[in-house]
């Protein structure tokens, strides 16, 4: 990572069936080897499934999930005089979205069951209802930060 010069950020293009762009980005995140394709048909068939299972719009359900498992606070570890303090700092808003779409795939992929798109829809409408292993890799994640905060005064 270069230390002065930070490279602008790429904007992110919609996806083509939908127009929305956490679709897209969560599509980036799920594709393997260069295989978009493949990462598309996996989520569309994903959110097919959350229409007919949910009968509500797959986009909104899709974006509560979203909601319900991005951190606000994380810890982070920081050296102080010999010892490690896990350090309590707010998440910026661009690696909360990316941190709640891994946690998501992460949780899918971990499901015993069937193909992915079962899987991956399953996760997203627990976690949508406030439920499952994303949701409560986010709650563990704010506990920590809760029970680090003592250390809050050495953030830097």
């Amino acid at each position: 990572m270069p230390r002065r010069y930070r490279p602008p950020r790429r904007q992110v293009e919609p996806d083509p069936k939908y127009g929305n762009v956490s679709v897209a980005q969560f599509v980036n995140r799920m594709m393997r080897g260069g295989k978009k394709s493949v990462a598309r048909r996996v989520m569309y068939q994903t959110l097919e499934l959350i229409e007919a299972r949910a009968k509500r719009d797959p986009i909104e359900v899709f974006e509560q999930a979203l909601k319900n498992t991005t951190p606000a606070i994380e810890v982070k570890p920081r050296r102080v005089g010999g010892s490690t303090y896990q350090i309590p700092v707010e998440v910026e808003p661009h690696r909360r979205s990316a941190l709640a779409m891994r946690w998501l795939l992460a949780a899918a992929q971990a499901r015993g069951g069937r193909g992915m798109p079962e899987k991956l829809a399953a996760e997203l409408m627990d976690a949508a209802q406030g439920q499952g292993a994303a949701v409560k890799k986010k709650e563990d994640t704010h506990r920590m930060a809760e029970a680090n905060r003592t250390f809050a005064h050495y953030r830097w």
